[in-house]
């Protein structure tokens, strides 16, 4: 007879175990074995959203923009010497005589569009202050008009810097239409660009005799004005003066802005790409005045300086003043050329081995120039 038997009782097993480790059911079938859950530790869960915080705030710090800008020490340029090659002053058509030493204008590096990361990098260097954007970006302003803007005003300052020069050396000044207010008076007989020559009997010398002018008239009232068009003979024509628009001024409306320019037959090129703003004028009307003056205005010495100036020569204040005296020290300049307002911020950052001369106009920069030049005692911050 044959013999039946089941695993369990094989010759030599002992019953109930499992030779080839797997595990039966109560009908001698197979199931497979299952792995012990393991399950993850307080420490261990702690490990894993620490790391993913770690992630996504790496990924904030180094791709999220924060709304404040950086502002720091910039370029600064010999308005004596070149850049790229280029003369940064150049007179055609005129004598000009030789320079020594540096007229160097500063400037102060904006950083905008930056990281979280970056920022902190920025101020935890100590050469960048933080400030929020919408202090040098209007709402709704994108970068293009920002520009545009700092570019007009660049080029306003080389043409203030170029009158005030001319004026202070005793060349003539013209006085233009620089604009002309649509529907008013002056539109109908003016074009941007024209010469005034005399108002209500006026004759006009600066722009100031233009609204001198029409100080005392009223709405309605009829005046003369003689101008000229391009290279067109001069004319005289009658305009009726409007209301004024601003409800505090009760004379007669012409509607233009003049401008003072200056009546040479030489040109002033000024060659300088990738600056805006104004703060540049005072630098450049000396740079101006040195090169059609004989003699060395600064002597062979390293200044620098900076200072918005109007068409009369006046200096005013700007920003960024505690960066750009950084800026000049580290160019080598020893002497910089400060805004009489902007004083008290100059001397609470001016790095060792630099002296602030304090300036009020185009006249007391070169009075202290001298004065410099001389080893004479200069009026300082």
């Amino acid at each position: 007879m044959s013999e039946s038997r089941d695993e369990s009782t094989a010759p030599g097993a002992a019953t109930g175990t499992k030779p080839d480790g797997a595990d039966q059911d109560r009908n001698g079938h197979r199931a497979t074995r299952q792995p012990p859950r393991v399950r993850m530790s307080r420490r261990g869960w702690t490990v894993v959203v620490s790391g993913v915080l770690i992630v996504v705030f790496g990924l904030i710090g180094a791709f999220v923009r924060v709304p404040y800008v950086a502002i720091g020490p910039g370029p600064t340029y010999d308005t004596l010497g070149q850049v790229d090659g280029a003369q940064v002053v150049e007179i055609d058509g005129q004598q000009t005589y030789p320079t020594a030493g540096e007229l160097r204008m500063t400037t102060v590096s904006l950083n905008d569009e930056i990281s979280l990361f970056g920022a902190l990098g920025l101020w935890v260097s100590g050469r960048y202050a933080l400030a929020p954007r919408e202090e040098y970006f209007r709402p709704g302003e994108s970068d293009e008009q920002v520009q545009q803007e700092n570019v007009q005003q660049f080029q306003d300052s080389q043409s203030n810097a170029e009158v005030a020069a001319l004026r202070h050396l005793g060349f003539p000044i013209k006085v233009l239409a620089q604009t002309i207010v649509e529907d008013t008076p002056a539109s109908k007989v003016l074009a941007a660009g024209d010469r005034l020559l005399n108002v209500n009997g006026r004759t006009i010398t600066n722009e100031d005799d233009v609204t001198a002018a029409v100080a005392d008239t009223t709405p309605g009232q009829t005046v003369p004005i003689t101008f000229q068009h391009g290279t067109d003979p001069a004319r005289t024509e009658q305009i009726t003066l409007a209301a004024n628009p601003d409800p505090d001024k009760k004379n007669g409306f012409m509607g233009l802005q003049p401008i003072d320019r200056a009546d040479v037959p030489f040109e002033v090129k000024i060659s300088l790409q990738d600056v805006g703003g104004p703060s540049a004028g005072l630098m450049f009307a000396l740079a101006i005045v040195d090169r059609l003056t004989p003699g060395e205005m600064v002597a062979g010495e390293h200044v620098a300086g900076t200072g918005e100036i109007t068409e009369k020569g006046v200096v005013g204040p700007i920003g960024g003043i505690s960066f750009k005296v950084v800026a000049a020290r580290e160019a080598g300049a020893t002497v910089f050329l400060t805004p009489e307002a902007n004083c008290a911020e100059a001397s609470a950052a001016a790095p060792d081995g630099l002296q602030l001369v304090k300036v009020t106009d185009l006249n007391s920069a070169l009075s202290a120039l001298d004065a410099l030049k001389a080893g004479q005692p200069t009026p300082s911050c």
